[in-house]
């Protein structure tokens, strides 16, 4: 990109189709909020029901936002999803991979194979099954922009929830592998590593008032995060403004990481 090429339209998904997986979830609707609001029209697939989220990217610019309600831990949903995309917006310029849970926590000895092999399906390989589903496509029009939702368990240990940290240290290790395979074809893969964001899958910790405090001292900004503190970060990994920045992981976290 040259200087004369820049400007706040690069920002811009105006005309940028968008699968977001598992995004039925509170992150999961943020980013899809956020990119719509860019522009881009944006397809959400997940297990659960999910609201009209349309009320929420009003704007003369923003794009339209689609439900599909499946399970993508299935291999078929996942060609299935990209092909109902694909009819409906008539390509895919965006991927971004939001799938996650984290089950009981508990220690290593009592932490159960089902367990595991659960995380393991929706955490890590979903997102393999995506990126195998959509990237024909994006190869083909030698243009794709993915994002993983990684985690910053992504770099710390992983007491009492093994699978968890396990599946996210994975899903870094996918972005950089998938980008460099996938970068010829001007496909970037990068990831999102979220802090502690106010989500239900924080409920229990959040109301364990000193657990919240001690996490709230370790922030900078002094405060949980909130889902729509990953819109920017999205929709600027989304964006032509990110065109070389590739395989890399980019925390938002209050500055979690820094302490």
């Amino acid at each position: 990109m040259t200087f004369d090429a820049f400007s706040l339209n690069s920002f811009s998904l105006t005309g940028k189709t968008a699968l977001v997986a598992g995004g039925t979830g509170a992150i999961g609707q943020a980013i899809a909020i956020g990119l719509a609001r860019a522009g881009a029209n944006v397809t959400v697939v997940g297990r659960r029901e999910m609201g009209n989220l349309n009320d929420a990217t009003a704007g003369a610019d923003a794009g339209d936002i689609h439900h599909i309600q499946a399970d993508i831990t299935k291999n078929d949903n996942c060609i299935t999803v990209v092909e109902a995309c694909l009819k409906d917006w008539g390509s895919l310029d965006i991927l971004v991979n939001c799938s996650g849970i984290s089950l009981n926590v508990e220690d290593v000895t009592q932490f159960s194979r089902t367990q595991w092999d659960e995380m393991v399906a929706v955490n890590l390989t979903a997102a393999f099954d995506m990126i195998q589903a959509s990237s024909p496509h994006m190869i083909s029009q030698r243009y794709g922009k993915i994002i993983n939702i990684a985690s910053l368990y992504s770099f710390l240990g992983g007491r009492w929830s093994p699978a968890y940290a396990s599946t996210k240290h994975g899903l870094v290790g996918l972005t950089k592998a998938m980008c460099d395979e996938l970068a010829h074809w001007n496909i970037q893969v990068n990831a999102i590593a979220p802090g502690f964001i106010d989500t239900p899958l924080t409920d229990k910790t959040r109301n364990d008032k000193a657990r919240s405090a001690e996490i709230i001292n370790r922030i900078p900004a002094e405060r949980w995060g909130a889902p729509a503190d990953l819109m920017g970060a999205a929709v600027f990994l989304a964006s032509d403004a990110s065109a070389y920045v590739n395989g890399t992981v980019l925390t938002v976290d209050g500055g979690f990481m820094v302490r």
